[in-house]
Protein backbone atom coordinates (compact mmCIF):
# COMPACT_ATOMS: atom_id res chain seq x y z
CA UNK A 1 0.00 0.00 0.00
CA UNK A 2 2.88 2.23 0.65
CA UNK A 3 3.26 2.49 -3.17
CA UNK A 4 0.21 3.98 -3.94
CA UNK A 5 0.27 7.51 -4.52
CA UNK A 6 -3.13 9.13 -2.45
CA UNK A 7 -3.65 12.45 -3.57
CA UNK A 8 -5.92 14.83 -1.94
CA UNK A 9 -7.34 18.97 -2.80
CA UNK A 10 -7.55 20.54 0.21
CA UNK A 11 -10.14 23.87 -0.45
CA UNK A 12 -9.95 26.55 2.13
CA UNK A 13 -9.88 30.21 1.98
CA UNK A 14 -7.77 30.24 5.80
CA UNK A 15 -4.12 29.61 4.36
CA UNK A 16 -2.53 29.44 7.47
CA UNK A 17 -5.14 26.23 8.22
CA UNK A 18 -4.70 24.65 4.82
CA UNK A 19 -0.71 24.90 5.24
CA UNK A 20 -0.70 22.91 8.38
CA UNK A 21 -2.61 20.11 7.30
CA UNK A 22 -0.86 19.96 4.07
CA UNK A 23 2.36 19.50 6.06
CA UNK A 24 0.73 17.18 8.12
CA UNK A 25 -1.06 15.19 4.80
CA UNK A 26 2.49 15.25 3.15
CA UNK A 27 4.01 13.58 6.21
CA UNK A 28 1.61 10.58 5.83
CA UNK A 29 2.96 10.26 2.43
CA UNK A 30 0.01 12.14 0.33
CA UNK A 31 0.40 14.36 -3.00
CA UNK A 32 -1.59 17.48 -1.77
CA UNK A 33 -2.42 20.14 -3.90
CA UNK A 34 -4.68 23.23 -2.26
CA UNK A 35 -6.53 26.29 -3.64
CA UNK A 36 -8.22 29.07 -1.59
CA UNK A 37 -11.43 29.59 -2.97
CA UNK A 38 -14.11 27.46 -4.41
CA UNK A 39 -13.54 28.26 -8.47
CA UNK A 40 -9.61 27.78 -8.28
CA UNK A 41 -10.37 24.44 -5.85
CA UNK A 42 -12.79 22.95 -8.37
CA UNK A 43 -10.68 23.32 -11.04
CA UNK A 44 -8.13 21.47 -8.99
CA UNK A 45 -10.31 18.80 -8.63
CA UNK A 46 -11.53 18.32 -12.42
CA UNK A 47 -7.74 18.74 -13.73
CA UNK A 48 -6.54 16.66 -11.08
CA UNK A 49 -8.93 13.95 -10.30
CA UNK A 50 -7.97 13.58 -6.57
CA UNK A 51 -8.61 10.26 -4.52
CA UNK A 52 -10.34 12.85 -1.85
CA UNK A 53 -11.30 16.28 -1.45
CA UNK A 54 -10.95 18.56 2.16
CA UNK A 55 -13.73 21.20 1.28
CA UNK A 56 -14.88 24.21 3.63
CA UNK A 57 -17.82 25.98 2.97
CA UNK A 58 -17.23 29.13 3.61
CA UNK A 59 -15.02 30.82 1.20
CA UNK A 60 -15.47 33.91 -1.28
CA UNK A 61 -16.47 33.89 -4.63
CA UNK A 62 -18.15 30.34 -5.12
CA UNK A 63 -18.67 28.64 -1.96
CA UNK A 64 -17.91 25.21 -0.69
CA UNK A 65 -21.76 24.05 -1.32
CA UNK A 66 -21.79 25.16 -4.87
CA UNK A 67 -18.34 22.94 -5.25
CA UNK A 68 -19.53 20.15 -3.91
CA UNK A 69 -22.94 20.17 -6.08
CA UNK A 70 -21.02 21.21 -9.41
CA UNK A 71 -18.30 17.88 -8.04
CA UNK A 72 -21.44 15.42 -7.88
CA UNK A 73 -23.03 16.52 -10.97
CA UNK A 74 -19.67 16.01 -13.31
CA UNK A 75 -19.50 12.42 -14.66
CA UNK A 76 -16.09 12.17 -13.60
CA UNK A 77 -16.03 13.15 -10.23
CA UNK A 78 -19.77 12.55 -8.93
CA UNK A 79 -17.91 9.43 -6.52
CA UNK A 80 -14.74 11.16 -5.36
CA UNK A 81 -14.93 11.26 -1.32
CA UNK A 82 -15.41 14.65 -0.26
CA UNK A 83 -15.19 15.49 3.67
CA UNK A 84 -16.38 18.79 4.51
CA UNK A 85 -14.47 20.67 7.19
CA UNK A 86 -16.91 23.62 8.84
CA UNK A 87 -16.46 25.71 12.01
CA UNK A 88 -20.40 25.68 11.12
CA UNK A 89 -21.83 22.73 13.63
CA UNK A 90 -25.24 23.49 13.75
CA UNK A 91 -26.95 20.27 12.83
CA UNK A 92 -29.09 21.44 9.84
CA UNK A 93 -26.04 23.31 8.12
CA UNK A 94 -24.35 19.28 8.54
CA UNK A 95 -27.99 17.67 7.43
CA UNK A 96 -27.54 19.74 4.15
CA UNK A 97 -24.07 18.89 3.64
CA UNK A 98 -24.61 15.28 3.63
CA UNK A 99 -27.62 15.80 1.33
CA UNK A 100 -25.55 17.68 -1.08
CA UNK A 101 -23.67 14.34 -1.21
CA UNK A 102 -20.52 15.16 1.58
CA UNK A 103 -18.77 11.56 2.52
CA UNK A 104 -18.59 13.11 6.16
CA UNK A 105 -18.67 16.31 7.93
CA UNK A 106 -16.09 17.31 10.38
CA UNK A 107 -16.44 20.08 12.35
CA UNK A 108 -13.28 22.80 13.11
CA UNK A 109 -11.78 22.66 15.67
CA UNK A 110 -11.27 18.62 15.19
CA UNK A 111 -8.28 15.78 15.53
CA UNK A 112 -6.03 15.59 12.88
CA UNK A 113 -5.92 12.00 14.26
CA UNK A 114 -9.49 11.60 13.33
CA UNK A 115 -9.60 12.93 10.32
CA UNK A 116 -7.22 10.41 9.38
CA UNK A 117 -9.50 7.79 10.50
CA UNK A 118 -11.77 9.43 8.33
CA UNK A 119 -9.71 9.10 5.17
CA UNK A 120 -8.36 6.03 5.68
CA UNK A 121 -11.82 4.86 5.83
CA UNK A 122 -13.37 6.76 2.69
CA UNK A 123 -10.26 5.65 0.79
CA UNK A 124 -7.76 3.13 2.05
Amino acid sequence: MSDNVRRVTIIDDEKEFVNILKEFLERKNFVVSSAHDGISGLELILKGKPDIVLLDLSMPGMDGRDVLRKVRQNEETKNTPIIILSAKDEPFEQEYGMELGASAYITKPYSVHGLMKKIDSLIG
